[in-house]
């Protein structure tokens, strides 16, 4: 991938830095356009969690359209440094916190902070994190607001349907070699 960049928004056009000798691989622009198509004007003002944030591109892409906060999470040092540096570029850092923690360590505790309303899931490809990392949400739904949508970014290769008990898959939208996969909490 050639180079990745914010797409709409306050921060339109700005490149950003893809992370140094890492397998990351960032949402392309057609995808993420797509996916804040579908999320619309709802992302002004939402509170949005970045898991395996990688470069921060979708995180950075929810701020630059209007989202209210962005929590960026990465266990990977380069990759944190790298998400710091792009918001630094695109002029976001302010509404963007970024933290060095395993995901999964992370959601079995309950947040110190407000709820979120969009979980972006997109960890690494084929080693089932995606799957953990949902169920890791769903066992612990006090991240999520009542109407919160969960989004797992993944191969169409890696899917398989999976009993969760609180989450409810609603939605699927592919695009070549992504796949979204959208979830709600509809107990509440």
């Amino acid at each position: 991938m050639a180079g990745i960049r914010v797409i709409a928004g306050k921060a339109k056009g700005r490149k950003l830095q893809m992370v140094p000798g890492q397998d990351v691989r960032p949402i392309g622009d057609r995808v993420k356009e797509s996916l804040f198509n579908i999320i619309g004007a709802d992302i002004r003002e939402a509170r949005f969690l970045d898991l395996f944030a990688g470069t921060g591109s979708v995180g950075i892409e929810a701020l630059s359209r209007g989202a209210d906060r962005v929590l960026f999470i990465d266990e990977n040092r380069r990759a944190v440094e790298t998400i710091r540096k792009n918001l630094e570029h695109t002029k976001l850092l302010e509404e963007g916190a970024v933290e060095q923690r395993d995901a999964f360590q992370l959601l079995k505790y309950k947040p110190k902070i407000e709820p979120f309303d969009y979980i972006y899931v997109a960890p690494p490809q084929y080693k089932g994190m995606w799957l953990k990392g949902l169920r890791a949400i769903d066992d612990n739904v006090a991240w999520m607001n009542p109407d919160a949508w969960v989004i797992a970014q993944i191969d169409p290769d890696e899917y398989e349907e999976m009993e969760l008990s609180n989450l409810i898959e609603f939605d699927q939208r592919r695009y070549g070699k992504t796949l979204l996969i959208f979830f709600e909490w509809p107990s509440m």
